[in-house]
């Protein structure tokens, strides 16, 4: 039973530490144990992890920069797992007293009177894990704390008394850890406030002749963009901040899975998911591709929270295509990438160019470009012409020559995102040889059709983006026909846009 009193709490050798000496312990006790110290953060284990522990151990404050959707603030609020499970406080202390080294007014009075009878209480790490988002209306009095009218008024106190503050966020965080997110849109003066807090470890409040020493960790995040576009961080401020740490994007297509895999809802009730993994690297390298695009604001960045929608998007719309059918399965199809736009075109700022080429038409383009790359990671590139020389090593044929045929022959197919999985097999099973090149170099199991389906789609999808097989998309139904065809139809008084895209 933990001691609930002053005497018993000395009696049972308690002692007590600063609260980046017991992070530092801590991480040390985990670090030994083999233990993993930032669980669910993917991606980071060779970048930003190891700096963070090597500035934790250092006891340092800590800046985390990086655009948006980094992990920033996930990283912050793993931080508490560093912390003593529980730690005793002066009970009823507004600013986590030490009962050892108390130093609000009220918490010194009560030891004085009471002296080894002071009642004790025991704080969780939760309790001691305050975080606050900066913005522009952010004021002194909500960080640090104020004299309150009222309160002095109640307890018939002078406005010169301790007593009569109201403190803020920061001191009710005492003996834990401080985040402010988005540093950079704190107006300059609020963060000359911090001065203090960052180098003496102590705050002063409005007038009064009073140092109230406080054990904090202090964490920040800011995004390098916030510089300029709303404010920035004021350079004596910035030189208190022991540790800038940057962080990144995943830097494979593996990691960035990994992380959209975690995050994202996916599992539906009691309809089970069969998710591709080729879609899944589809949608991994849509946000790839946004982050060099030209139509795409660079300094704003693709936040991983672009692929977490379009995954859930793409889900959804293959639950309510399951639903409808009756289907016991949800099975996601290409098709359903474009009732996935939602969730691109609200995730990426875009620069002048995009807007003129509009937020749906650069969402499209980014998805092509995804299928295109991901598209050779499994089949052979049809812009690589086969030879036919007979020449040692040659290419004896075109892999694709039979489905092309077919196509230049004047036949269509239709798929539509509503189709039951029986029409939407067959209508692809109409193209000759689609589904044994899939097996080929899919490796796909031919006795699962679901996955099959969807593998010849996808084939069918990447030979129009190498222009090889022309697209015509209209809502929620895509229709795949003979390219050469195609070039030659103008629609209102233009070739087609696609083709230009390509050509």
């Amino acid at each position: 039973m933990l001691p609930s009193t002053l005497g018993a709490l000395k009696a049972s050798g308690y002692t007590s530490v600063s609260v980046k000496e017991e992070m530092r312990r801590n991480l040390i006790r985990k670090l030994r144990a083999g233990e993993e110290i930032f669980p669910g953060i993917v991606g980071f284990e060779q970048t930003v992890i190891p700096q963070l522990i090597n500035a934790i151990l250092a006891k340092h404050d800590i800046i985390l920069l990086g655009l948006r959707g980094q992990a920033k603030t996930r990283i912050a609020r793993l931080l508490p797992t560093l912390l003593d499970e529980y730690i005793p406080i002066v009970a009823g202390s507004e600013i986590n007293d030490n009962p050892f080294a108390p130093i609000s007014d009220r918490a010194t009075q009560m030891i004085r009177e009471m002296g080894d009878d002071t009642p004790i209480e025991w704080i969780g790490r939760s309790m001691r894990y305050g975080e606050k988002l900066a913005t522009p209306d952010v004021t002194i009095a909500d960080l640090i704390g104020d004299i309150d009218p009222i309160k002095a008024a109640n307890q018939r106190l002078s406005y010169s008394h301790e007593g009569a503050i109201h403190f803020g966020l920061i001191p009710r965080t005492n003996r834990g850890i401080f985040v402010i997110n988005e540093l950079p849109d704190l107006q300059p003066r609020i963060q000359v406030g911090l001065f203090n807090i960052m180098q003496e470890k102590d705050i002063q409040i409005r007038g009064f002749n009073i140092r109230i020493p406080l054990d904090l960790a202090i964490i920040f995040t800011a995004n390098p963009e916030d510089y300029t576009n709303r404010g920035s961080i004021i350079t004596p401020l910035k030189d208190r901040i022991d540790s800038q740490i940057l962080t990144h994007y995943p830097r494979t297509l593996e990691d960035g899975m990994a992380i959209t895999r975690q995050e994202s809802w996916r599992e539906r009730g009691d309809l089970p998911l069969v998710m591709p993994s080729y879609l899944e690297q589809i949608v991994e390298m849509i946000a790839v591709q946004a982050r060099s695009s030209e139509f795409v604001d660079q300094q704003s960045g693709v936040s991983a929270r672009m692929t977490i929608a379009t995954v859930e998007a793409l889900v959804s719309n293959a639950e309510r295509r399951a639903i409808v059918n009756g289907e016991r399965e949800i099975v996601p199809r290409i098709v359903d990438l474009q009732q996935a736009l939602p969730g691109i075109t609200g995730k990426v700022e875009l620069v002048f160019e995009g807007e003129q080429e509009g937020p749906a038409k650069v969402a499209r383009l980014l998805i092509n470009k995804g299928v295109r790359e991901v598209f050779t990671l499994y089949f052979p590139n049809p812009s690589e012409r086969p030879r036919r020389n007979g020449g040692e090593g040659a290419q004896k044929n075109d892999p694709y020559a039979r489905i092309l045929k077919w196509f230049g022959e004047g036949n269509t197919i239709e798929l539509e995102d509503t189709m039951s999985f029986d029409e939407y097999i067959n209508e692809l099973y109409r193209v000759p040889g689609l589904s044994e090149l899939a097996i080929q170099y899919m490796k796909v199991d031919p006795a699962n059709l679901r996955e099959l389906a969807t593998a010849m789609e996808f084939l069918l999808d990447g030979l129009h983006q190498y222009s090889k097989v022309a697209k015509e998309e209209v809502v929620a139904r895509v229709s795949y026909k003979d390219m050469l065809g195609t070039i030659f139809t103008i629609k209102g008084g233009r070739f087609d846009d696609e083709r230009e895209e390509y050509e």
